[in-house]
């Protein structure tokens, strides 16, 4: 299986925003299937239980087989949920999920107002967001002496690995999620790279993993 084609939420990630004395805080996580973005929303509904509104909206999947939902928690129909979620869908992202809790600060924003405050602070978490794909990795364990430590280094990296932990002991013991369609790849590299120096050993195959990117 291949990596995926979209690209969803490493972390949860939270910026903030006024607008005409309301303050807006945006939250954004990954959330892989509706009961996480449900969990997610109440746990930020509960953390923020005296704010004025708490606006929500998720994606769970990407493209034909998405499921898209979103709120307006009291917010005049139209205005709050559905901007958070059109900027999601903008955004090309899936498996996401959004809560923009608002604390009125005295002035009405209006319509046009609201639309636009909801839909600027989902940007400005989007943007703010670390990103990630989700692929088939195996889990790995590699065994290697000091002196080629670094070499390995450049060898999960050049087949998109990711370390997930390091054991420094009389050898260094790596622990690393390969992706299981350069795992084969990856074996022969290190045959050529270091004979019979440096063991692999899959100790958690296909499982599904982050992986970040450095682009968005």
């Amino acid at each position: 299986m291949e990596r995926c084609t979209y690209q969803c939420p490493d972390q949860e990630t939270r910026v903030e925003l006024t607008v005409v004395n309301s303050r807006f805080i945006a939250t954004a996580a990954p959330a892989f299937s509706v009961d996480e973005a449900r969990e997610f929303i109440a746990r930020i509904k509960r953390e923020f239980s005296d704010a004025t509104h708490n606006v929500s909206a998720y994606l769970i999947g990407h493209g034909a087989t998405v499921i898209a939902h979103c709120s307006d928690d009291g917010e005049p129909a139209g205005t709050a949920g559905r901007p958070v979620l059109a900027v999601l869908q903008g955004s090309g992202m899936g498996d996401v999920a959004v809560v923009v809790t608002r604390y009125f600060g005295g002035t009405k924003l209006g319509t046009g107002g609201l639309v636009r405050a909801y839909g600027e602070a989902t940007r400005l978490v989007l943007a703010a967001l670390p990103r990630a794909v989700k692929i088939v990795a195996h889990k790995v364990a590699i065994v290697l002496p000091y002196s080629y430590y670094e070499r390995i280094h450049l060898l999960i990296a050049a087949h998109r690995g990711a370390i997930v932990r390091e054991d420094f002991a009389a050898e260094v013991r790596v622990i690393a999620h390969l992706p299981a369609e350069q795992f084969s790849a990856f074996q022969s590299a290190l045959r050529e790279t270091s004979s019979t120096a440096v063991s692999v050993e899959i100790i958690e195959p296909n499982t599904t993993t982050l992986v970040p990117v450095t682009g968005k």
